[in-house]
């Protein structure tokens, strides 16, 4: 399964969002993004997933890093992307809350596994 994960920056935070209840690894926090659908290409399936999640428009996406995980029932390609806000204010639409959080918090939050490489490559960034 492909999915497009936006690194959305603003002020040198990160928007991160909780789960909903009743979703795939419902509880933990996450970058935002979504599947791609058919015929979508990975930025337009990023814009698409974060107006629908968060009623913001962003910047054309750029790519950073492709994750591969396998998880007991499912395994996913993160395509990862850096952005930013064009325009709106995140609404918690399809998530339980969001927040901006500065790069060296993001360990204090419980994320999936197949995010944790992608939090261990920004906190290299950071340290460099």
């Amino acid at each position: 399964m492909n999915v497009a994960v936006g690194l959305i920056e603003q002020y040198g935070n990160l928007l991160i969002t909780k789960r909903k209840p009743g979703t795939h690894l419902e509880g933990f926090w996450e970058f935002p993004g979504g599947k791609q659908e058919y015929g979508e290409s990975l930025a337009e399936c990023l814009k698409r997933e974060i107006w629908e999640e968060l009623g913001i428009v962003i910047s054309p996406p750029i790519f950073f890093m492709k994750v591969n995980h396998q998880y007991p029932e499912k395994s996913v390609n993160l395509h990862v992307f850096r952005c930013s806000v064009v325009s709106g204010t995140p609404q918690a639409i399809g998530c339980v809350e969001w927040l901006w959080v500065r790069k060296e918090q993001l360990e204090t939050y419980s994320f999936p596994k197949a995010d944790q490489v992608i939090i261990e490559t920004l906190k290299a960034e950071v340290s460099d």
